[in-house]
């Protein structure tokens, strides 16, 4: 399952919040052409993704949510769980936590890291904030694997280069300015400038 595509397991998370909300509804059964329509993708490439996991469902029925979901789960999640740090307690930062907070019960955000001595020592939404100078302390003793970047762009390599450091295996980087990394760490890099400017582009020649 390692040489699963990268986009293919994006959109196993993307199909897998879509069934949870199905399965909430009192849903038990969905067909591909229903996830495609959720997703604003092909029935086709649902069923190549699916199929790519070892899934398939019925002709009648088509497929059956909660086992779906299961089999994602195991695909994706950590039999463990894995821990999650946050870098930056602004804004985002603290959306963040509260956004995420108890949805995947096998992926948490257990600490926070931050330089303003207003937040030190504070829990926000239930998580403690320590001093950034801690951060290797803590990225040890409490096992974190996966961290998020949300600091000031021109310090993103610099908490980079920690994080690698303190042994951190994956990172999330919420700034505008790409950092380097060594081959052994994945790494995500999420700019809303670019997300904002390919809708723009697709939608700069409709007319009003």
């Amino acid at each position: 399952m390692k040489d699963i595509p990268h986009k293919t397991i994006e959109r196993l998370s993307q199909y897998r919040r879509a069934l949870l909300i199905c399965l909430s509804k009192g849903k038990d059964y969905i067909f591909s052409h229903e996830i495609a329509q959720i997703q604003h993708i092909t029935s086709v490439q649902v069923r190549r993704d699916l199929m790519l996991i070892g899934y398939s469902g019925t002709l009648r029925k088509g497929y059956k949510i909660q086992e779906l979901i299961d089999l994602i789960g195991e695909i994706i999640d950590s039999k463990e769980g894995q821990k999650v740090a946050i870098v930056g307690i602004g804004n985002l930062g603290r959306s963040i936590i509260k956004y995420f907070k108890g949805r995947r019960p096998k992926l948490a955000i257990v600490a926070a890291f931050d330089n303003d001595p207003q937040k030190i020592g504070k829990q926000f939404s239930g998580v403690d904030c320590y001093n950034i100078t801690d951060l290797l302390k803590e990225i040890k003793d409490q096992n974190i694997t996966i961290a998020i970047i949300t600091v000031p762009a021109d310090k993103s390599n610099e908490i980079a280069d920690l994080l690698v450091e303190s042994g951190i295996k994956g990172i999330l980087n919420f700034t505008p300015r790409p950092v380097n990394v060594p081959s052994n760490v994945f790494l995500e890099e999420f700019d809303m400038t670019t997300s904002l400017e390919k809708v723009a582009f697709y939608v700069k020649d409709q007319k009003p």
